[in-house]
């Protein structure tokens, strides 16, 4: 490997032009490392932070760097900072950085991937122009309080997982193109997108509330799992690509879909404890996989519904007489394809392939097994969903 000052010197006599191979590493030992490439504004090549630095470690001058940015299992380093740079083309990558307290960089704007793991020090965010174009997020373990700093309006992947004191998760997003999971963070957290409109798999869990005014369209799934929220809402929402799964919070008595019109794989509702009634799906026409509700309801209504391609369980501890009798009609037309079980009145109300027992102790035979046509979600892809 070069050392440090095969790469910085001909930087200089460049005079702060692109210097060296885009694969090419160079790393820094020391705080004089880094201080040596203040010549060049533009440095190509990936930078790593040695593993023993113990100095704060500060990049002035760079303004691009074409390359990424790594400092990993180090457990001295306290600061990072690069005061000039604008523009990452590579990923920051930092993880196990036990006494890391600040991240400054004032003037980035755009990077290609921000990775951060186990920064249990790491309280704020030093992006003062805010981070505005960035391809991948994934920040966990960290202590921050919130995400200002990073702005986003597109991005592939984002992911905020296991950050305990976060307050607010809030940004300018617009789409997701392939998964966006807000799982295990402060149980409080305020999550509001209000720009997003379009994404691929989204799943909150752990969350204190979750605001998605805009969403109309999504090409994958929805799940809302273990949350402290009372109310849901996706009031633009019209097609869900593959499943929506709506499981384990206690706290939720009010969900609504009110222009939901398909989805394309399960339907999942259980262990809501609190929703009594389900009627927040007013316009919603086609499941093209299993229909699956659970839990202690007295009104399930999907008035709309003429398609069901899976199987149909609906299972509650009241009376839901009504809503057995109108699926029924369903099932009678052929129009729930699948195997078909519908009771109230249950000691212990569950979800597909449970054996339920009636109040008065009788069995009443297991609930069929879910069953979807055209490579609708099974149960163990339901459970890929709920454990992302």
């Amino acid at each position: 490997m070069p050392s440090i000052m095969r790469i910085v010197l001909p930087a200089l006599a460049a005079a702060s032009v692109a210097y060296g191979d885009v694969s090419a590493t160079t790393t820094i030992q020391n705080a004089g490392d880094a201080t040596a490439l203040a010549s060049c504004s533009t440095f190509s090549g990936s930078i790593a932070i040695a593993t023993g630095t113990t100095d704060d470690i500060a990049f002035s001058g760079v303004k691009v760097l074409n390359g990424n940015l790594v400092a990993n299992s180090n457990a001295n380093m306290k600061r990072i900072s690069a005061s000039d740079l604008e523009q990452l083309n590579g990923e920051m990558n930092l993880k196990e950085l036990t006494r890391l307290v600040a991240v400054d960089f004032p003037k980035l704007k755009k990077i290609d991937s921000i990775k951060w793991e186990s920064l249990p020090n790491l309280q704020s965010i030093g992006f003062t122009a805010s981070v505005e174009q960035a391809k991948k997020v994934d920040i966990q373990n960290t202590a921050v309080r919130s995400l200002t700093g990073i702005n986003i309006q597109q991005a592939q992947t984002v992911k905020i997982a296991n950050n305990q004191y976060i307050n607010e998760i809030s940004m300018q997003l617009g789409n997701v193109s392939t998964a966006l999971d807000f799982s295990d963070n402060n149980k409080a957290v305020k999550v509001d997108l209000p720009n997003l409109i379009w994404a691929a798999n989204l799943t909150f869990r752990f969350c204190g509330s979750v605001s998605l005014p805009s969403l109309a369209k999504l090409n994958g799934s929805l799940g809302l799992i273990n949350n402290g929220f009372e109310t849901f809402s996706a009031p633009n929402l019209t097609e869900v690509g593959e499943a929506l799964a709506i499981v384990g919070n206690e706290q939720l008595n009010n969900l609504t879909f009110p222009l939901l019109k398909k989805i394309t794989d399960n339907l999942q509702i259980a262990n809501n404890s609190k929703l009594v009634e389900v009627k927040g799906f007013p316009q919603l026409e086609s499941i093209g996989g299993a229909f699956d509700i659970s839990g202690n309801m007295t009104a399930v209504e999907t008035p709309e519904l003429d398609n069901v391609k899976g199987a149909f369980n609906l299972q509650s501890s009241e009376n839901i007489t009504s809503a057995c009798s109108f699926y029924q009609g369903l099932k009678d037309k052929k129009l729930v394809q699948g195997k078909f079980f519908c009771r109230g009145v249950l000691v212990d109300p569950s979800t597909e392939g449970t054996k339920p027992k009636d109040q008065s102790g009788a069995k009443t035979g297991a609930a069929s097994t879910l069953s979807a046509a055209n490579g609708a979600l099974g149960l163990a892809a339901m459970a890929a969903v709920l454990l992302l």
